[in-house]
């Protein structure tokens, strides 16, 4: 029996385990965001009958699976989304083990990858990114340094690309509103750039920068937006296959020039 291969199962199996509560986690916290409720306090409950959820009911997609979509108590429907926001979850970081292994840079990928789960469920119910959100960020990339061989040129690369994305987006942003007359891209937007723009760096940033802007057009041309809508989601999006991918594009392309 090979044994290694059981272990490396189990800790792929874990991995997906835990990339569902985080899912299931941020899906209820964007909930009681949009609902004006506090995050932290007070038991999860079904919102129809209002009966505090148990075990049973809370084990990320087996509990839905189980449940057939339905309270327990009450039958009420339970939205698609919080299977999808699990199961999605438990792929994203299924996909950092795989990239990263079990390393200190995959415990900040992971921190990094909920913040952004966070960011585009907030964003897309409430058409707003909270501070609190960027602040989080801020503190992964600081408290994580410490644990990168080159931290030295991290932190400078990292600056840099705050600084050139964070303030070049918000030096356009101020120039598009004074020649649309309306707000054309939201703080909390420009803040997103500033602190992914540590974490990506100056090259990296670009690629950010890229995607972020071709999946925005994208979703407007699919859905015809023909007004403001979450640009954060796709922000989030490109930030975390920026940070997947976004190395091994970048040395591509300076080993052609």
């Amino acid at each position: 029996m090979d044994y290694m291969l059981l272990v490396r199962i189990y800790i792929l199996v874990l991995t997906f385990l835990c990339g569902a509560c985080m899912g299931s986690f941020v899906n209820c916290a964007a909930d009681r965001y949009a609902e004006k409720q506090s995050v932290f306090e007070g038991r999860s409950h079904c919102p129809v009958c209002g009966h505090k959820l148990g075990v049973l009911d809370l084990i990320p997609i087996f509990s839905y699976l189980f449940l057939r979509g339905r309270c327990r108590h009450c039958k009420a429907k339970i939205p698609i989304r919080c299977l999808l926001t699990e199961l999605m979850g438990g792929l994203v970081f299924l996909a950092v083990e795989l990239k990263v292994g079990l390393k200190f840079e995959a415990i900040e990928f992971c921190l990094l990858t909920g913040m952004l789960f966070a960011v585009a469920l907030i964003d897309h119910d409430t058409m707003e990114i909270p501070d609190g959100l960027h602040l989080f960020a801020l503190v992964i990339f600081v408290g994580f340094l410490w644990a990168h061989d080159d931290w030295y040129n991290r932190l400078v690369q990292g600056l840099w690309g705050a600084l050139v994305y964070g303030g070049g987006m918000l030096l356009m942003s101020l120039v598009m509103d004074v020649i649309l007359k309306k707000e054309s891209l939201g703080g909390g937007d420009v803040k997103l750039y500033g602190v992914l723009g540590l974490f990506t760096g100056l090259y990296g940033g670009l690629i950010l920068l890229i995607l972020s802007c071709l999946f925005g057009l994208l979703y407007a041309a699919i859905v015809r937006a023909k007004s403001e809508f979450a640009f954060g989601p796709w922000i989030a999006l490109a930030g975390y296959i920026t940070l997947l991918v976004g190395p091994e594009v970048v040395n591509l392309y300076l080993s052609l020039l």
